[in-house]
């Protein structure tokens, strides 16, 4: 509600308000009046100054006098207002300019930021492979070189073919076969009671996901392998030329073995020493020394990569084949080349595996057979064909009658050694890419690994579990002592380890 002045009729600016009339005036119009007459002009009656009452209003904003009254008043106001745009306009480009110039500067200096922080990181993940391959060991000032075998004899570039191997290295071949013959009978077919059921094998969880074993530059884990009288250790080869010694109870890294000049395809640990034996495209086999992550001993008797690596029974001798078209029979402890072996078939061999006895083997070959050889005549004793495509993976099953193969023909055959004939043929998935198969140590269950991680029951060859954890292919399976866990490596990068929570 507006407040007039009673002699002015306007707002006031200053209102006032009399006691004598209750009128409002403005208050330098009605000082004027009282000082002049003495007396209200409402009502006539004696008022001072110091009887008029202030009234608190909010301030007055009074309407701007119109201006563009005329055209050349609205023509120079349009012309103000058209300076001050393009004034503000110029300003903001200059404003622009300099952002952009800012910005080019700071993102050149994020760039190189980035390069040195790449570059940074590099050299961190180099220290600490480094620091990783370090045991010093007192008193010990310089680091040993590994014996190449074979080489210092003159007869690793032109191996002896068909040789024959001494009587006592047969005689102790023979004497460990009777010796696991023997055993094996006397166990029968009873199974292990600490052997994990089928239920417990069907309720298997995902236990552990373990990355960063290898290099990221060049991901994949290739081979597997875990130590048969301490299945805490964890042998794993890769992409990055490194194999890993993790132990999964305490999830430390032991060893990285640093040494091969391509990646490690295939890895051994030795069952009763701290011992592990590697593989390569580079054409080498390298026994390393755990405790101090070196090479004691380097063996080059092949002239192609090597495709297949066995581990003799007694522990001192491996089998190897290679794309060279030959397999090798060589010493681990003096690096000798006991035998080098052609079937003249021009085929490269693509894997291999030696039977629990250790008198007999098989090698896969690239044009889908699969042979079994004695190891002590040297000769072929069958040839098992079915398989279309290359033979990837071949494993024996302990109890020494099965073999199981696969190729690149999405499936797994049986074959009974006995009768020479395949039994059993576990066709899988259309497409399904098997990269290793393996027996549990009793023989009663075999896992695949390729696609995903399948496990088998061994009598009735039915399927008790899969796991499809990995994000790419599986390359290696293991299961542990008893089948209380089992071990996964894949090109993802990771180690996964299965078992009950």
């Amino acid at each position: 509600m507006a407040l007039y002045c009673a002699i002015s009729n306007e707002v006031p600016d200053h209102p006032v308000v009399s006691p004598s009339s209750g009128a409002i005036f403005e208050r330098r119009i009605i000082e004027k009046y009282v000082q002049e007459n003495g007396v209200d002009p409402i009502s006539g009656k004696e008022l001072g100054l110091d009887e008029l009452i202030e009234i608190k209003t909010p301030p007055i904003v009074k309407p701007k006098p119109p201006s563009a009254t005329s055209i050349p008043a609205t023509l120079k106001l349009l012309q103000d207002e058209w300076d001050a745009v393009m004034l503000y306009s110029f300003t903001q480009r200059q404003q622009l300019q300099t952002a952009r110039q800012e910005l080019s500067h700071a993102l050149y200096q994020h760039d190189a930021a980035c390069r040195v922080i790449a570059r940074l990181n590099k050299e961190v993940t180099a220290a600490r492979e480094a620091l990783a391959t370090l045991k010093p060991q007192a008193g010990i000032t310089s680091v040993p070189q590994p014996a190449v075998a074979a080489e210092a004899a003159g007869v690793a570039n032109q191996p002896t073919e068909q040789a024959v191997m001494s009587t006592e290295v047969l005689q102790k071949l023979q004497e460990k076969a009777t010796v696991l013959t023997q055993e094996r009978k006397k166990r029968g077919r009873t199974v292990p009671e600490e052997l994990t059921t089928q239920e417990q094998l069907k309720s298997f969880k995902t236990l552990a996901s373990l990355i960063g074993l290898h290099s990221a530059s060049i991901p994949g884990i290739l081979a597997l392998d875990v130590h048969n009288s301490d299945t805490s250790k964890v042998l794993t080869g890769g992409n990055d030329k490194n194999a890993t010694v993790f132990n999964k109870d305490t999830e430390q890294v032991v060893a990285i073995l640093k040494g091969h000049t391509k990646k490690v395809t295939k890895v051994i640990y030795h069952p009763d020493e701290d011992l592990v034996l590697t593989a390569s495209p580079d054409s080498t086999i390298r026994v390393w020394n755990v405790p101090t992550s070196q090479t004691t001993l380097l063996l080059r008797h092949h002239d192609g990569p090597v495709t297949g690596l066995s581990l003799h029974p007694t522990g001192d001798y491996v089998l190897s084949t290679s794309e060279d078209q030959h397999w090798a029979f060589s010493d681990i402890r003096t690096g000798h080349l006991l035998t080098k072996v052609s079937d003249n078939s021009n085929v490269p061999l693509t894997t291999a595996q030696l039977h629990p006895d250790g008198l007999i083997f098989g090698t896969g070959m690239g044009d889908s057979q699969v042979k079994i050889w004695d190891l002590k005549e040297q000769s072929i004793v069958a040839n098992f064909t079915g398989h279309s495509g290359a033979i990837t993976t071949i494993s024996f099953s302990e109890n020494g009658y099965y073999l199981a193969t696969a190729a690149d023909d999405a499936c797994v055959k049986l074959w009974d050694l006995r009768k020479l004939t395949n039994f059993k043929t576990l066709q899988l998935d259309e497409g399904y890419q098997i990269k290793d198969l393996s027996f549990d140590q009793s023989g009663t269950y075999l896992a695949v690994a390729g696609s995903d991680v399948r496990v088998y029951q061994c009598r009735q060859w039915q399927e008790l579990k899969v796991f499809n954890d990995h994000t790419a292919t599986a390359t290696g399976v293991r299961f542990g002592k008893h089948a209380r866990f089992i071990a996964s490596t894949s090109m993802d990068r990771t180690l996964k380890l299965y078992g009950l929570e």
